[in-house]
């Protein structure tokens, strides 16, 4: 297989995922925070902003469900029939969702959302192909791109609903969706030309086996997986805090509104892309202590923002990207080498799963502190980020002697 045409596939179903995942952030906040009544904010009553955590919150369920289970089916029935059925089924969702929003049907927003979430859980998908395929300095750079494409998808998703939906075009709210749709499409053409035919595998597990006994979890039942897991979603925690909290703060604290809150993610979706693609070129030897340097480096950008000044948070917001970018640069190639192998679909099943358990946790948990304040969502992140970097220190103390053993 050509290494370019395999990269190039890994990166725009990367990217068209994380376009589709982001694309409500800046429409939501001014739908459920500004004081107007519509049908999506009324529903049975209930709290706009609860309303707002719960339709944060299906997404990431859906990705959730999509991640622990579509890397190991892929390790089963192969990555490409996988990576085209999410293609295509993430265009379905987007329709539903644009439908929900047209009809102001809250009820079927959520569903739309969660149905999309579930196809969007091929990011495994997009890493295991590079993990499988890759070896080295080359997997490490790989993964570094598809990262970067995942980044871009956070600046290209607002950005392009911030576009089309202000004064200058007006197609309305429901076009950003509409776009994805026929992103995702031409998406799974070219996975369909890049990626060959498979050969059919010698595993003859059942659809129904697969899904109970290789999710992604069940590597958590091993001591090393498990470390791995849990110091992943406390570092996750504070990025998510962060993604999903950060628009509501721009406009409770400076007032924007869904152009405002895009020019703002467009900065520093593309510093943070930048990053991404550099940070592949430095991946290096003591990936966990760079990676709890980082991860503390998380843990300040969301802390700054949390603080609740306005100018310190909007240069808080542009760099966050840096310290994220190389955390999952050292992190991705050090689990794929390390737990190889468990299989990539299910090691890069378990790393994307963490984030969306995480992406759950924090929308919970922020959608009641939100009605505190918003700044008590973000300071709790950035405390569960500082401590993932602590242990992360800890646990390559506790590794030295086993590589001391390996070395010998």
């Amino acid at each position: 297989m050509n290494q370019v045409l395999l990269i190039v596939a890994a990166c725009t179903l990367a990217l068209l995922s994380t376009v589709g995942a982001s694309l409500p952030y800046p429409l939501l906040p001014p739908l459920f925070a500004s004081g107007v009544e519509n049908g999506l904010n009324q529903f049975l009553g209930l709290p706009p902003k609860l309303l707002f955590g719960v339709a944060l919150t299906v997404n990431p369920l859906g990705l959730l469900i999509g991640a622990t289970l579509l890397g190991p089916l892929s390790d089963r029935y192969g990555r490409r029939p996988v990576l085209l059925t999410t293609a295509f089924g993430g265009a379905a969702g987007h329709a539903l969702t644009a439908l929900a929003l047209l009809s102001q049907s809250y009820a079927l927003f959520v569903l739309a959302r969660f149905a999309t979430g579930l196809m969007e859980g091929n990011s495994s998908v997009c890493r295991a192909l590079i993990a499988e395929k890759l070896t080295g300095a080359e997997r490490a750079r790989a993964l570094s791109l598809v990262n970067g494409a995942f980044h871009l998808g956070w600046l290209v998703g607002p950005l392009l609903a911030g576009v089309l939906t202000s004064s200058a075009f007006g197609f309305g709210i429901a076009a950003p969706f509409l776009a994805a749709i026929g992103a995702l499409v031409l998406a799974g053409v070219l996975v369909a030309v890049a990626l060959p035919r498979e050969a059919a595998r010698a595993d003859t597990a059942s659809l129904w086996q697969v899904v109970r006994h290789r999710h992604a979890l069940n590597l958590l039942r091993h001591a090393a997986p498990r470390t791995l897991f849990l110091v992943q979603l406390a570092a996750f925690c504070g990025v998510a805090a962060f993604y999903e909290f950060y628009p509501l703060w721009l406009v409770e604290m400076g007032r924007f509104d869904a152009p405002g809150i895009a020019l703002i993610n467009t900065a520093m979706c593309g510093i943070m892309t930048a990053a991404s693609v550099v940070a592949g070129r430095y991946a290096g030897s003591d990936s966990l202590r760079r990676a709890g340097w980082f991860a503390c480096g998380i843990a300040l950008a969301v802390g700054c923002v949390a603080l609740g000044n306005l100018w310190l948070g909007l240069a808080a917001i542009a760099l966050f990207g840096i310290p994220n970018a190389f955390f999952n640069a050292t992190m991705q190639p050090w689990a794929a080498e390390r737990f190889a192998e468990h299989g990539q679909g299910a090691v890069m099943g378990l790393l994307s799963t963490t984030f969306c358990l995480a992406t759950i946790l924090m929308a919970l948990v922020g959608s009641a502190l939100v009605l505190i304040d918003t700044r008590l969502v973000l300071g709790t992140g950035a405390a569960l980020s500082l401590w993932a970097g602590w242990r992360l220190h800890g646990w390559r103390r506790e590794l030295q002697p086993e590589l001391k053993g390996l070395a010998r």
